[in-house]
């Protein structure tokens, strides 16, 4: 979950690699470091902390052409500027990695007991030793590289330089993310697009297994046997992948009032009031939904409780059986196969290795239909699935993810009224669905009006260290995502249960100092909830409740805020809005570090 950057050009590469680690920190945050060939050496800068500590220690003269940089999450060894890459081998061979070696330690064994010298606790180090070991014994900058790969188990891209090479970079990738980019004599590597936008529309994606070979004016590729690979260069519309503040004063602020654009960005030119228009999600899909009789999902964090929402819409509007899968856990479940399965991953960067991993998985031991419901075109998910549907977002920088979720529930709702349609639904009852959807992003733009609302919230939830969140039906998996927002960012432990699960144990936690927010739907189950609420109340817990009731007969000690009514397949995505905004605003009266907490970054590319 690291960030890679890396160059080789005609012009000053330092201040391109320092943009692109800001760019990238939403990787990892917790160092960084920069190698770049000076005229007769390499100079190496490493940091603990932000890509701005970096930019302190930094000769502000610094000029190079070529070069590479790092932001680091930490996997082996705390974070620490001995840890921070990128890692050097008898200062000849640096390296910058994303991913984990998973058999580094027999690696390590082996290095010292041929005299190398570990400095880290990682596990990337042995990488550039390895790489330096083989040069040692005759072989080129690239023989080595490929030799040194051939010995690592594991998922990593790699950006690699030798001080004795100064016109080239390698580099690897295998199960983490790398792209090339391609500019007029100048050429580049990262981990993803935003951070070489400013500087190029021209990329290559590689596969797994693929090495590049890059210098100024000339980008060779192949794969890890060694033998010639052909990558078509794509022209990406850079200025979509711009990280500026608008004004907000995070980008989770700015992401969630973007909310109305971006759902209007997934639903335009896909639907009518009528219903979804043919081919939105690839020629022929509809067709083979035809046969479609399980829906398995995989998808992880946030875009697991979007997977968990379709399963209802799944078994209430089409009978269809749907299971919902971590990725992490998606290979371990023995899943039952079955050619006649719709597999669906749903991820935000298209990225996420456990999703990722268990695609491929599915993909051996099966032959089901494929679907990935991604932000990111051209990503290791979309090219893994046969078809695609993007949710057209926007880049999401923020680490919390806000808007990535409601743009998932649109096209998931598109994907729902798609197999109605195909499977005979009443063409009244798509009608209905599809207007309601189309009037959703006017509904969430009221909804986040009540700015004042949700931080009179806030200032009940700040100082505690506990919140309950609760949820029947539809609205259990959006309590679960509430509870999620609100430890990311503010740190409060939170948890979410169904209504019916309150007095089979959380209720012992229930006293005057644990808030509770209630998710209450107009539907057949309001009366339950409410006696659960008054479980609450009888035992001196502050409820906030939640839902499209103009008014309640609840207690609400802790406040009732109406959202707007809609249809109720619909309206547990507009109770997101008030989730988002209540935890947004607790974090900043708690302080915290809002779009880049603690512990955690927006792609997760390590299993």
């Amino acid at each position: 979950m690291c960030g890679i950057v890396g160059g080789v050009t005609e012009r000053n590469i330092v201040p391109i690699l320092i943009e692109g680690l800001h760019r990238l920190e939403y990787r990892g945050y917790d160092s960084a470091g920069i190698a770049y060939r000076t005229e007769e050496n390499v100079s190496l800068v490493k940091s603990l902390g932000r890509v701005h500590d970096l930019e302190k220690k930094l000769d502000k003269k610094a000029t190079s052409n070529i070069g590479i940089a790092h932001t680091r999450w930490a996997t082996h060894g705390i974070p620490s500027e001995k840890n921070a890459h990128p890692h050097a081998s008898n200062k000849n061979i640096y390296v910058a990695h994303n991913g984990i070696i998973e058999n580094h330690e027999d690696l390590k064994s082996e290095l010292k007991s041929e005299g190398f010298k570990l400095y880290s606790q990682t596990d990337s180090e042995v990488i550039g030793h390895l790489i330096e070991f083989y040069k040692q014994r005759g072989m080129d900058f690239d023989s080595s590289v490929m030799k040194a790969i051939s010995r690592l188990k594991g998922a990593f891209a790699l950006a690699v330089m030798d001080k004795n090479d100064p016109e080239t970079l390698i580099g690897v990738r295998q199960s983490s993310p790398l792209v090339v980019g391609e500019g007029f004599d100048e050429s580049f590597l990262a981990s993803d697009i935003m951070a070489l936008s400013p500087v190029t529309n021209k990329f290559k994606f590689l596969e797994d297994g693929q090495v590049v070979f890059l210098s100024k004016d000339k980008v060779s590729i192949c794969s890890k046997d060694g033998r010639a690979a052909k990558v078509p260069t794509k022209e990406v519309d850079s200025t979509a992948y711009t990280n500026d503040l608008s004004g907000y004063n995070h980008f989770m602020e700015k992401e969630i009032f973007e909310q109305p654009e971006s759902v209007q960005s997934a639903l335009e030119g896909r639907i009518t009031n009528k219903g979804t228009r043919e081919g939105i999600f690839g020629a022929g899909f509809e067709k083979k939904l035809k046969n479609i009789e399980n829906i398995q999902i995989v998808a992880c964090g946030t875009s697991y409780h979007a997977g968990r929402i379709f399963e209802y819409w799944s078994h209430k509007f089409l009978g269809i059986n749907c299971r919902v899968d971590y990725g992490s856990e998606y290979q371990y479940q023995e899943p039952v196969k079955t050619k006649k399965t719709l597999l669906m991953t749903i991820s935000q960067s298209g990225e996420t290795a456990d999703t990722l991993a268990s695609l491929k998985f599915a993909k051996k031991t099966d032959d089901p239909l494929t679907l990935t419901i991604c932000n990111v075109a051209n990503s290791s998910l979309c090219r893994e699935s046969e078809y695609t549907l993007l949710t057209n977002a926007g880049p999401e920088i923020g680490v919390a993810s806000t808007k990535a979720f409601v743009t998932q529930l649109a096209c998931l709702n598109l994907l729902l009224l798609t197999l109605m349609q195909v499977k005979g639904a009443k063409p009244g009852t798509i009608k209905n669905i599809a207007s309601s959807l189309i009037e959703l992003p006017d509904q969430l733009a009221k909804t986040l009006k009540m700015t004042d609302t949700y931080k009179a919230a806030a200032k009940l939830l700040f100082k505690r260290h506990s919140t309950l969140f609760l949820g029947r039906g539809l609205y259990f998996p959006i309590a679960r995502e509430g509870a999620l927002k609100l430890k990311e960012i503010s740190y409060i432990h939170a948890e979410a249960y169904p209504g019916g699960e309150l007095k089979h144990g959380p209720l012992a936690m229930i006293d005057k100092n644990m808030p509770v927010i209630a998710l209450v739907p107009d539907n057949e189950h309001l009366d339950k909830i409410t006696s659960n609420i008054e479980e609450v109340a009888a035992r001196k817990g502050k409820v906030i409740t939640i839902g499209p009731l103009k008014k309640t007969t609840l207690n609400k000690d802790g406040g009732h805020i109406k959202i707007p009514k809609t249809l109720d397949l619909l309206n547990p995505i507009i109770c997101v809005v008030p989730l988002q905004l209540i935890s947004y605003y607790t974090a900043l009266l708690k302080g915290t570090d809002v779009d880049k907490p603690r512990n955690l970054a927006k792609s997760v590319t390590v299993e």
